[in-house]
C-alpha cells in the first residue's frame, strides 16, 4: 500500500509543472481554440542560437522579418528543425527569403515556422524570360501563342479542377477542355481558315483515339489509377463527390498528350499550306503524300518527346528497381509502371494518327473551299 502511494505521489510532482503550464495556457486561450494558419513571405535576419533536443537532433533559432500580408514590417522568432532526411530538413541562414507559416490567434502571433524557401521570384524571371523570347522571335503570333496558354492555365485551373472537385467525370471534362483548348489556340494563331480547321480536326481526333485506347487498356488490364500517390491522397480528400480515378488517370493522359499532337497537327497542316501555295496545280494524291511525307518526320521526334518526358519524370523510380534488383516480371506488371506506359504510348499512337487525320482533312476542306 505504501508502495502504491509512494508511486502515485512521484507521478503527481512529475505531472505537476505541466498541469500548471496548461492552466497557465486556459487562462489566455480556450483549450479549444484553434490557432489560423497563415502563410507569409519572410527573410531571415540572423540566426539567434545553435542546439540539440534530447533526441539529439539539432535545432536552429532565428529572427525573421515578415515581407507580406498584415504582419508585414513586424520581426518574430523562429525555430527550423533538423531531422536529419535530406528531403525534409531546411538549410537556412541570414539573407534568405522563405516563407512562415504563422499561427494566429486574437489577431496575434503565437508561433512562427518556416515552411519552405521563397521561389516565387525566379519562377517569375523565368516566365518573363519565356515571354520576352517568344515575342521577340514569334512577334504577333507570339502574343497570341501567349494569350492562347493564358486562356489554357484559365480553363485548367478555374474550370476542369474545380469541376472534379465538384463531382464531374473527368474524363468529359478533358475533353471538352481539350477541344476548347485546340479551337481557341489555333484560331488564334492561324485565324478562321482551311489550316486551322485541319489542325483542329486532327487534334481531336488524336486525342480522342488516345483517350478510348487508355480505356481499353485501362479496363482489360484492371488499372485502378491509384497507382501514384497524389491519387492515393485524393481518397483521403473531406469532398461531398466521390473521385472516378479510372477517368482521372484518362484525363491526364488526354491532357499531358494535347500539346504533343497539337504541335503535329498544326505542323502538317501549315506544311501542306505552305505546298500548295508555291505548288497550286499539285493533285490531292501528292499533297496529301508531302502532308504524310512531313508527318513521318516529325512523328519521329514528336513521339520520342512523349516518350522521354514520361521517362525524365520516373528516373528515380528506375534507379530504384535497379538499385533494389526488382526482376522484371514484377515491374511490368505494376500498375504504377504499367501506368506510364499507357500513358506514354497511348498519347504517342494518338500523336501518329493525328498525321493522316489532319493530311486527309486538310485536302478535303481544301476541295470543299474550291467547289463553293
Amino acid at each position: 500500500m505504501k508502495k502504491t502511494v509512494a508511486i502515485l505521489l512521484f507521478i503527481i510532482l512529475l505531472l505537476a509543472p505541466a498541469m500548471i503550464t496548461a492552466n497557465d495556457a486556459q487562462s489566455t486561450y480556450d483549450y479549444y481554440d484553434i490557432p489560423e494558419l497563415v502563410m507569409v513571405r519572410a527573410q531571415i535576419i540572423d540566426m539567434l542560437y545553435e542546439g540539440e533536443t534530447i533526441f539529439g537532433f539539432t535545432y536552429q533559432v532565428f529572427t525573421a522579418e515578415i515581407r507580406s500580408g498584415q504582419f508585414r514590417g513586424e520581426t518574430v522568432e523562429t525555430v527550423n528543425h533538423f531531422t536529419g532526411h535530406p528531403a525534409m530538413d531546411m538549410i537556412i541562414n541570414p539573407g534568405d527569403r522563405i516563407i512562415l507559416a504563422l499561427d494566429i490567434m486574437d489577431n496575434e502571433i503565437i508561433a512562427a515556422n518556416p515552411a519552405d524557401f521563397y521561389r516565387e521570384f525566379h519562377l517569375y524571371i523565368l516566365i518573363g524570360i519565356f515571354a520576352l523570347l517568344i515575342l521577340v522571335i514569334a512577334r504577333i503570333k507570339g502574343l497570341k501563342a501567349i494569350i492562347a496558354l493564358g486562356l489554357t492555365v484559365f480553363l485548367i485551373a478555374k474550370v476542369m479542377l474545380p469541376g472534379i472537385l465538384n463531382g464531374y467525370d473527368p474524363l468529359m471534362l478533358a475533353i471538352i477542355i481539350s477541344i476548347i483548348v485546340t479551337a481557341i489556340t489555333m484560331i488564334l494563331i492561324c485565324g478562321f481558315n482551311t489550316k486551322a480547321f485541319a489542325s483542329i480536326i486532327g487534334t481531336i481526333g488524336g486525342v480522342l483515339v488516345a483517350a478510348l485506347i487508355s480505356i481499353w487498356v485501362g479496363h482489360a488490364a484492371n488499372m485502378t489509377g491509384l497507382s501514384s500517390t497524389e491519387a492515393q491522397m485524393l481518397t483521403f480528400v473531406v469532398n461531398e463527390a466521390t473521385f472516378n480515378f479510372k477517368n482521372l488517370l484518362i484525363a491526364g493522359i488526354i491532357i499531358g498528350a494535347l500539346g504533343a499532337v497539337m504541335d503535329v497537327a498544326i505542323s502538317i497542316a501549315s506544311a501542306m499550306e505552305e505546298i500548295k501555295a508555291n505548288n497550286p496545280s499539285i493533285s490531292k494524291a501528292q499533297l496529301i503524300k508531302s502532308g504524310m511525307n512531313v508527318g513521318k518526320d516529325v512523328a519521329g521526334t514528336m513521339t520520342n518527346t512523349l516518350i522521354l518526358a514520361y521517362t525524365g519524370t520516373s528516373i528515380p523510380l528506375l534507379l530504384l528497381f535497379l538499385a533494389y534488383e526488382q526482376p522484371y516480371i514484377e515491374i511490368v506488371n505494376m500498375e504504377l509502371m504499367a501506368t506510364e506506359i499507357v500513358r506514354a504510348l497511348s498519347g504517342s499512337i494518338g500523336l501518329v494518327l493525328a498525321i493522316p487525320i489532319t493530311a486527309l482533312v486538310y485536302v478535303a476542306l481544301m476541295n470543299r473551299k474550291s467547289s463553293n
